[in-house]
């Protein structure tokens, strides 16, 4: 067996997903190559060839001539048994933006030395992955979310899949799920990232959210079937949710939120790094604001903002403006004047020259015109405000 695409499917079983070390390994010697290594002890290091090792003796299997194909082989029936598919770097619609890992990789931060693409990925739903995330967009928060996370999570994960935004998040608890479920509620693509095997419902609790994904969606992994969730994995995952899509979003986060490591990665992937800002007395917000001190971090309070910045050049968002009022036609100076009439005793127009700080000419050259848009109201002791206008005043004195 010499095919690429069959040895990075084996290299998936056998080795950890995120390994720098295999990764360097694949991409100056090849997958075939690499296999050949890691399956002989030859070229890789103990901590490698052991963990190689320790795979193969946990299935019964030997590293002898053929191993490699068997492992395949059962991969390839474990899948067809599951109604999934198997996707590598060599299948078209493996996504681009997940090979920018590469670039994470190359830190030297010790604490993101599993931060290599996949190798292989296994997968629910009908479509094509690359095109599934062409336009995607993360959302990602805490599992212990408060009624503001759930709220914000959902409106905007219904939002951006209204836009035609795919919604992108782990399946987890708390913001994730809710996030899967707006998007959902659309009628929008949404992807769940998985830390275990692609046959296991983790948490129990999204079982029947996790099933729906596969069928409108796209369930993804990279650990084989049967494979549990485990600390760690969780970690490892949040790098291909980073990548996978143009920019992360982080609803709610406390101190020590998981979330908060997915925006660590969007960040080292020069994604954009979004964070709704929530209230300072919520703990569940605590990691939020901590997140937003962080030089290029977005604050990001509704769907267009979000649009804004990781959507085409001049996609932006429509400034937050107040209620219109009435008085916003005016220019500076009659709003200046208007400013100066009382809404029960009538001034004249000398009197609201003086208050206003205006000329006496400018008062009697404007308070007609107010008149006449329906502002003011004339009499023969001067002009009042026009009954019913609602323009905030300071209360009526001498």
């Amino acid at each position: 067996m010499n095919g690429d695409r069959e040895a990075r499917m084996a290299l998936g079983v056998l080795v950890e997903p995120g390994s720098r070390e295999l990764g360097q390994l694949v991409r100056a010697e090849g997958a075939p190559v690499a296999l050949d290594c890691v399956l002989r002890g030859v070229g890789v290091s103990d901590y490698l060839a052991g963990a190689v090792r320790a795979r193969l003796t946990s299935a019964g299997l030997g590293a002898g001539p053929g191993v490699a194909a068997r492992i395949v082989e059962g991969m390839t029936a474990r899948a067809d048994r599951l109604g999934a598919r198997i996707v590598t770097a060599t299948d078209d619609e493996w996504p681009p933006s997940l090979d920018d890992l590469v670039s994470a990789s190359r830190e030297g931060n010790m604490l993101r030395r599993d931060t290599d693409p996949p190798l292989a990925l296994w997968i629910r739903g009908a479509g094509r992955l690359g095109d599934v995330l062409e336009r995607s967009v993360s959302v990602v928060g805490a599992r212990a979310m408060t009624a503001y996370g759930e709220f914000v999570a959902s409106e905007f994960a219904f939002g951006l899949a209204q836009r035609g935004w795919t919604v992108v998040s782990g399946g987890a608890l708390g913001v994730d799920v809710t996030a899967h479920r707006g998007a959902l509620a659309a009628g929008g693509p949404t992807v769940a990232v998985l830390a275990c095997g692609i046959d296991r419902s983790y948490p129990t609790a999204n079982a029947g959210v996790l099933e729906r994904i596969a069928e409108e969606g796209l369930l993804l992994t990279e650990w084989p079937p049967g494979t549990n969730p485990h600390k760690t994995r969780f970690l490892t995952r949040n790098r291909v949710i980073a990548a996978a899509t143009r920019g992360t979003v982080v609803v709610e986060a406390g101190s020590r939120s998981g979330a908060r490591n997915t925006l660590g990665y969007a960040r080292l992937l020069r994604r954009s790094a979004m964070v709704v800002p929530g209230p300072v007395t919520s703990a569940m917000s605590v990691g939020c604001h901590v997140e937003l001190r962080v030089p290029g971090t977005v604050p990001v309070t509704r769907v267009d903002e979000i649009i804004e910045e990781v959507g085409p050049v001049g996609e932006l968002a429509d400034p937050i403006q107040g209620a219109a009022r009435p008085e916003d036609v005016l220019d500076p100076l009659q709003a200046r004047i208007l400013d100066a009439v009382l809404p029960r005793r009538p001034r004249t127009a000398e009197e609201v020259a003086a208050v206003a700080g205006v000329s006496g000419r400018e008062a009697r050259r404007n308070l007609p015109l107010l008149e006449e848009l329906g502002f003011v109201v004339a009499g023969d002791a001067g002009y009042r405000l026009a009954a019913g206008l609602d323009v905030p005043r300071p209360p009526e004195d001498g």
